[in-house]
C-alpha cells in the first residue's frame, strides 16, 4: 500500500539511481558459520496479487529459529495490512505451519487472513513493469545490517525512508529549516514541536500550513502540501511568500515509490535525456511554480525530476526551456506525466509542446500539448499525461475516467481535507490527483456522492485505487463508503468497496487506504447490499429477545397488524388495539414465534402462504436494507406474510401485483419505562453520547459511554440521565442542547414517535416547537421539527425499567395506552433485568427483608453458599448461565445486621432466574475489597423454590489475589451422571506489549474472553510469568480459568489510565487452549485508552483474526 506520504498534492523530489533488472537484493550472509548447514530458497507472493513480484528468502536453521520469526519478517517485506499471518501452497489449498513443510525452490503465498486468493505465478515472475513498481520500499531495498537500518517509523509516520520537512518561521519566510524527520525526534507531536523550538531558535507551540490552515498532528505535518509547514508560537498564522527553493525540496513525491538499487550496482546505461519545453506565448501562459516530469518506459519509470533554470526563472511567457536529465535503462518510452506545484504567485502554466531525445539512441519524441495545467483553468488539473507518439498516431489513448465517490451516512461523515486519489490498472497508473471539481457545490458532505473526472493515458483494466486525505482542516476525518470509477473508452465500470473511516481517531487510525476492484459491479452492489443487511441486523436484532412484547406496523395500509380471535389476520389495527401485541415466546438467530399477548392459544402464522392464526409457527425475520422487515415462514421458506392496502391478507401467489406490501416496522413496548437504560442510536453504529466538555454528539460510538437513563416525569414525558456521568442530563436552554442538566424543566422532553421508520424525536416541554437535532458533524443543537433525519434518534434497550413509581401523576388524556402499558409491561420490565445485564453498572442486590414477601414462582431460586476455612467481608457476586440468556451480577446480600459468608458458614439468599434456559454453568467472585479480601469457598447450591429441583457445585478453590494464580472470581459447571456437562478450561493467554516508546504501563488490565458459549467475565490480569507486566516489546503470559467457551470469538481489553503517561500500546493477543494445537490470534495494534470523537475509551473489543 502506498505510504501516507504518498498522498498529497505536490511532488517532491528524489536523487535519482539506476535500478538492477532483477528487482530482488540477495539475502544477507550470516558469518561465523561453524558448520554447513542445509539452505533452502524459497519465494514468497501476496495472495490475490499478481503484480507484486514476489520475495525471495533463504531459510536455514541460523537465520529463523521458528514460524512466527518467518512470519515478522516477511510482515516488513510483503504489503498486507495486519502483516503476514498465514502461508500457503500457491493455489492456496493447504496452509503451512511449520518451517519444515517448506521445500527448497518453491513459491507460496502469504495473506494477512485465513482465505487465500490464488495468483499466477507466471505473470508475478515476469521481470517488473513501470506501473507495477508502486511497492513499499522494503521489497527493493538492499537488507542492510541491523545498526544500518533506516529508523522505524513513529505512530502515524509513513514507513520507509526518513523523510524531511521543510519549516518556516511565522511571518519570516527568509527563515527556514530543514527538518528530518527521523525516529528520535518523531515519538510524540509534543516532542516534534520541542525540537521544532531548538531548530528554530524560538518557541514552537504549533504548525500551519503555508495557506494559514492549522495542522493539528504529526501525520498532518507530514503529509502537508509539498511537504512544507510553518512554525509559530502562541501569535496567530501570518500570511507570507513561503517559497521551497530546490535544495529544500523533500526527498520523494506522492504517489511514486523510490527506488532504490543494491550497492555497487548501479546501470550500466546513463539513459540521458534532452527536454525541451516550449510555453505558450499569450500573456500570462507562464508560471512561478516548480514544473516536474516523469518518464514512463516498458522497463520502468523515472522518479519525478525537478526542472530548474540556470539564467532566470524558466517557463516564462512564449519561452524555450532546454534541460539535460538522467534517468536510467527505463526501456522504450510509451508515456509521460508532467505537472507543477502550483505554488508562487502565478501557478497557473499553458505549455505549447514538449519534445524529448533519447542522448544515447538519439531516438526525438515530439508531444504537442497545447493545455493549460492550472486550478483556474480547464478541469483545475495541475499535472497531465501524454502519450507518446507513433507514426503521428498515439501509442495509447487519453481517457477521461469518471470518478464517483461516495461518503457514507454516518453522523460526521464528510470532511473538508484535501482528498488525492491514485487508479492503478494493468498499463500504468494515473499518480496521485487531487480531486477538486465535483459537479456538486461542497464536495465530500455526509450522504453525498461527488463525481469527478480524471485524464490519464489508457490503464486497461483497473485493479486497485489508493485513496486517503491530508488530514488537514476542521472535522478531517472522513467515511468513506464506495467508489466507482467508469472506462468510457470500453463503457466498464469498477466497484471499489470501502465503507470504513479514514480517520486518526477512529478505526486503524488509518487516513489513506488501498482498495481492490470487485470482479464486477453487479457482485459489488449485492455485496454491500448484504453488508447492509447484516448492519441493520446487528442494530435490530435486542428487538427479538425472548420475552419482548413487539407490534407490527405496515406503511402502505398505514396500520398495525392484529389477529382476531377467530384466527383472521388483518393490517389496519390502532396503536392501542389489545389484539395488535405479539409476545416473544421463542428466539433462535431471526427465527421466532410471535404469539398473541391477549389470545395465548394463538400466534402468528403461515398456512399455505396465507397469514392467519394457529399453533406456535416459527417465522424468520430479513431485514432488508430499507430498515423494515420481512416475516418469512422458517420452514417454506419464500412464504412471507403480505396484505394488500386495504389491510387483508394475500398469499404468495399474488405478490407480483401492484398496491401489496410485505415489510414491516417493528416496535417494542416499555421502551420507556422509569429507569430503563437505553441508547439512543442515530445511525446502525453511532449513538447520542454526552462528551467530557458537557456537549453531546451524535457521532459517538455504541458503548457505555452513551447509555441513559430513563426518568419518566409523566405519560409521554421524561428525562434522560447519562448513566456514566450521573446527575447529568439532556436539555434545551438559552438556544443550546448539551448534557450539563440538572433535572428542571429544562431537561423534560415530549417524545414523538414517528411510525414510518420507529425512531423518537425529542421535544422540549418548556420550549415547545424545539427539538434535539444534529448537525452535520453530529453536535447537538435545537431545531425545529421536520422529517429530515437530523432529529430522528432509534432507541435501543440495554436494561427495560419498571412501572411508574406509585403516586405519579396522569392525566386523563393518556386514555387507554397508559392503562394498557400499566397491565401490560410489568413482565418485560422484570424478565429484562436479568436478559441485559447493564456492563459496569451497579449489580442487582438481594435484600434478605424481601424473600419472605415475595410469591413462589417459576423464576424463584434458593442460593447456599458454604464457605470454608478462611470467610470474607468483601462482597460477593453471583451470575448464572443457561443457554438461553445469562441473570447477573447479582450481589448477595442481606440487609440485617448478620455477618455473611464466614468461616464453614453457610449463607442462604433468595433470587430470581428469568427466561434463561437450562442452567449449564454458575460465576461466583468477590471484589478483593476490605479488609479481609481471601476467601475460601467450599461449595454451592441452586435450589428451585416450586419444583425443589437441586443443582450442586463443589467449588473447594481459594479465591485471593496472593495466592495461587491471583484470581478472586471461579466459573463451575453443571454436573450430569458425575460429569461436568462443560469441561473447566484454564485458557493461556499471551498479552503483547508493542515496541513503541512509552508502550508499557503500571496501570491495571483486565481482559475477557467471548465464545460461543458466553463469556468468562472480566478476569484482572495479575499474576503474569514477568516479574513486571506489561512493557515495552515484552510478551506476558496469564492464565484464564472458565467453563469451555467452545470457539473463541472475541476479546474484551480494558485499561483504566488517570494520564496519557499511563497509555498502554497493545500489539496483539493470543489464547491457547491445553490439547490444541492451533491459537486463536486478536490483533489489536492500538492504544488503550484511546480517543475517538473527543470521548475517550478504556476499552476494545477484538475479534479473531481471519473472521469477517
Amino acid at each position: 500500500m502506498v505510504s501516507k506520504s504518498e498522498m498529497s498534492d505536490t511532488p517532491s523530489f528524489s536523487v535519482i539511481h539506476p535500478t538492477s533488472s532483477e528487482g530482488h537484493a540477495p539475502s544477507p550472509r550470516h558469518s561465523g558459520v561453524a558448520r554447513p548447514v542445509v539452505a533452502k530458497r524459497i519465494s514468497f507472493y501476496k495472495s490475490g496479487d499478481p503484480q507484486f513480484g514476489g520475495v525471495r528468502v533463504v531459510l536455514n536453521p541460523r537465520s529463523f529459529k521458528t514460524f512466527d520469526a518467518l512470519l515478522d519478517n516477511l510482515s516488513r517485506k510483503v504489503p498486507l495490512p495486519f502483516g503476514v499471518r498465514n502461508i500457503s501452497t500457491p493455489r492456496g489449498r493447504h496452509s503451512i505451519t511449520r518451517l519444515e513443510e517448506l521445500e527448497d525452490g518453491e513459491s507460496y503465498l502469504c495473506s494477512h487472513g485465513r482465505k487465500m486468493q490464488p495468483v499466477d505465478l507466471d505473470k508475478a515472475r515476469r521481470r517488473r513493469r513501470p506501473w507495477l513498481s508502486s511497492r513499499a520500499v522494503s521489497t527493493h531495498a538492499q537488507p542492510r545490517p541491523a545498526a544500518a537500518a533506516p529508523l522505524a517509523a513513529a505512530p502515524g509516520m509513513p514507513r520507509g525512508a526518513a523523510r524531511r520537512l521543510v519549516v518556516f518561521r511565522n511571518g519570516d519566510p527568509k527563515t527556514k529549516r530543514a527538518v528530518l524527520l527521523s525516529r528520535r525526534v518523531t515519538q510524540s507531536f509534543e516532542g516534534f514541536l520541542r525540537h521544532l523550538a531548538q531548530v528554530m531558535q524560538c518557541p514552537v507551540t504549533k504548525l500551519y500550513a503555508t495557506d494559514g490552515r492549522k495542522v493539528p498532528s504529526l501525520q498532518a505535518a507530514i503529509l502537508s502540501s509539498g511537504a512544507v509547514v510553518v512554525a509559530a508560537g502562541r501569535e496567530p498564522f501570518k500570511p507570507g511568500n513561503y517559497e521551497v527553493q530546490k535544495h529544500l525540496l523533500p526527498a520523494r513525491l506522492p504517489g511514486i515509490s523510490q527506488r532504490v538499487n543494491r550497492k555497487g550496482k548501479e546501470s550500466r546505461k546513463s539513459g540521458n535525456w534532452k527536454v525541451c519545453i516550449v510555453t505558450s506565448d499569450f500573456p500570462n501562459a507562464g508560471t512561478s511554480s516548480q514544473v516536474y516530469i516523469i518518464l514512463y518506459g516498458q522497463q520502468r519509470s523515472s522518479a519525478p525530476i525537478y526542472l530548474y533554470g540556470r539564467d532566470g526563472a524558466p517557463f516564462q511567457d512564449g519561452h524555450e526551456d532546454i534541460f539535460t536529465i538522467t534517468v536510467g535503462d527505463i526501456g522504450m518510452l510509451f508515456k509521460i506525466r508532467i505537472g507543477h506545484t502550483n505554488s508562487g504567485h502565478t501557478p497557473s502554466w499553458h505549455c505549447k509542446k514538449i519534445e524529448l531525445q533519447n542522448m544515447s539512441s538519439g531516438e526525438k519524441f515530439y508531444i504537442p500539448v497545447q493545455r493549460w495545467l492550472a486550478r483556474d483553468q480547464e478541469d483545475g488539473e495541475i499535472c497531465r499525461e501524454f502519450p507518446i507518439l507513433n507514426k503521428g498516431q498515439p501509442i495509447l489513448p487519453v481517457t477521461t475516467y469518471e470518478v464517483s465517490v461516495a461518503t457514507g451516512e454516518l453522523w460526521n461523515a464528510g470532511t473538508a481535507a484535501n482528498v488525492y486519489i491514485s487508479i492503478y490498472g494493468s498499463k500504468g497508473d494515473t499518480g496521485c490527483r487531487q480531486l477538486v471539481q465535483s459537479k456538486s457545490s461542497f464536495c465530500f458532505l455526509r450522504g453525498q456522492t461527488d463525481t469527478f473526472f480524471l485524464e490519464a493515458v489508457h490503464l486497461g483494466e483497473l485493479c486497485k485505487i489508493v485513496i486517503g486525505h491530508d488530514g488537514l482542516g476542521p472535522g478531517n476525518g472522513w467515511f468513506l463508503d464506495d467508489i466507482v470509477v467508469k472506462d468510457p473508452t470500453t463503457n466498464h465500470e469498477y466497484a471499489f468497496f470501502c465503507h470504513r473511516w479514514l480517520d486518526q481517531e477512529e478505526d486503524d487510525g488509518k487516513i489513506v487506504r488501498e482498495i481492490y476492484a470487485r470482479a464486477n459491479s453487479i457482485f459489488a452492489v449485492r455485496k454491500k447490499l448484504e453488508h447492509k443487511k447484516k448492519e441493520i441486523w446487528a442494530a435490530e436484532s435486542w428487538k427479538f429477545m425472548k420475552g419482548n412484547m413487539v407490534q407490527f406496523y405496515n406503511k402502505l395500509t398505514g396500520g398495525f397488524v392484529r389477529l382476531h380471535p377467530d384466527g383472521r389476520v388483518d393490517a389496519v389495527g390502532e396503536k392501542t388495539d389489545k389484539y395488535g401485541l405479539f409476545d416473544i415466546i421463542f428466539n433462535k438467530g431471526n427465527i421466532c414465534i410471535f404469539q398473541s399477548h391477549e389470545l395465548r392459544h394463538l400466534s402468528l402464522a403461515l398456512d399455505n402462504g396465507v397469514a392467519g392464526g394457529g399453533a406456535p409457527t416459527e417465522l424468520r425475520v430479513l431485514y432488508q436494507p430499507s430498515g423494515c422487515a420481512l416475516l418469512e415462514s422458517a420452514l417454506v421458506p419464500g412464504h412471507t406474510v403480505i396484505f394488500d392496502h386495504s389491510g387483508k391478507r394475500i398469499n404468495e401467489s399474488s405478490a407480483g401485483y401492484a398496491e401489496l406490501s410485505k415489510e414491516f416496522v417493528i416496535f417494542v413496548k416499555g421502551v420507556f419505562l422509569n429507569s430503563a437504560v437505553i441508547i439512543l442510536a442515530t445511525s446502525l453504529c453511532q449513538a447520542l453520547c454526552l462528551q467530557p466538555d458537557g456537549t453531546c454528539t451524535g457521532a459517538g460510538s455504541q458503548s457505555e459511554k452513551s447509555y441513559w437513563r430513563v426518568h419518566k416525569i409523566s405519560f409521554g414525558i421524561c428525562m434522560f440521565e447519562s448513566v456514566k456521568n450521573t446527575q447529568m442530563y439532556l436539555r434545551i436552554k438559552d438556544g443550546h442542547c448539551d448534557g450539563t442538566g440538572n433535572g428542571d424543566m429544562y431537561c423534560h422532553f415530549k417524545i414523538k414517535k414517528n411510525l414510518e421508520n420507529a425512531s423518537i424525536s425529542l421535544e422540549s416541554t418548556n420550549s415547545p416547537g424545539l427539538f434535539v437535532g444534529l448537525q452535520p458533524d453530529g453536535q447537538t443543537k435545537p431545531v425545529i421539527y421536520t422529517k429530515d433525519e437530523n432529529v430522528c434518534f432509534y432507541p435501543r434497550v440495554i436494561q427495560f425499567g419498571r412501572e411508574n413509581p406509585m403516586g405519579m401523576s396522569a392525566t386523563p388524556s393518556q386514555g387507554e395506552e397508559m392503562t394498557h402499558e400499566s397491565n401490560n409491561q410489568k413482565a418485560i420490565a422484570a424478565e429484562s433485568e436479568t436478559r441485559r445485564p447493564l456492563p459496569f453498572s451497579v449489580s442487582t442486590e438481594i435484600k434478605h427483608s424481601q424473600i419472605s414477601k415475595t410469591l413462589l414462582s417459576e423464576e424463584n431460586w434458593k442460593v447456599l453458599v458454604l464457605t470454608g476455612d478462611t470467610g470474607t467481608q468483601a462482597n460477593v457476586t453471583l451470575w448464572v448461565y443457561g443457554d438461553e440468556g445469562v441473570t447477573g451480577p447479582i450481589r448477595l446480600k442481606k440487609d440485617g445486621p448478620e455477618l455473611l459468608f464466614l468461616p464453614r458458614q453457610k449463607d442462604e439468599f433468595q433470587i430470581e432466574i428469568r427466561s434463561i434456559g437450562e442452567i449449564y454453568k454458575i460465576r461466583i467472585g468477590h471484589d478483593g475489597t476490605s479488609g479481609q479480601p481471601e476467601w475460601s469457598l467450599q461449595k454451592v447450591t441452586l435450589q428451585h423454590m416450586k419444583s425443589n429441583k437441586i443443582l450442586d457445585f463443589e467449588a473447594n478453590v481459594w479465591l485471593s489475589r496472593m495466592q495461587v494464580d491471583g484470581d478472586i472470581v471461579c466459573e463451575l459447571p453443571v454436573v450430569k451422571g458425575g460429569q461436568p456437562v462443560f469441561p473447566v478450561v484454564r485458557y493461556c493467554v499471551d498479552v503483547y506489549t508493542g515496541q513503541l516508546k512509552q508502550a508499557d504501563t503500571e496501570c491495571e488490565v483486565s481482559l475477557c474472553l467471548y465464545g460461543e458459549r458466553g463469556d468468562s467475565g472480566l478476569r484482572l490480569l495479575c499474576k503474569s510469568n514477568m516479574p513486571v507486566r506489561f512493557q515495552k516489546g515484552q510478551i506476558d503470559t496469564f492464565q484464564i480459568e472458565a467453563v469451555s467457551l467452545g470457539k473463541l470469538q472475541k476479546v474484551l481489553l480494558h485499561c483504566e489510565a488517570s494520564d496519557k503517561s499511563q497509555y498502554w500500546y497493545c500489539e496483539k493477543v493470543i489464547v491457547r487452549e491445553p490439547g490444541r494445537t492451533s491459537e486463536s490470534i486478536f490483533i489489536c495494534e492500538r492504544w488503550i485508552p484511546f480517543m475517538s470523537q473527543g470521548i475517550i475509551y478504556s476499552e476494545i473489543e477484538l475479534y479473531l483474526q481471519g473472521e469477517d
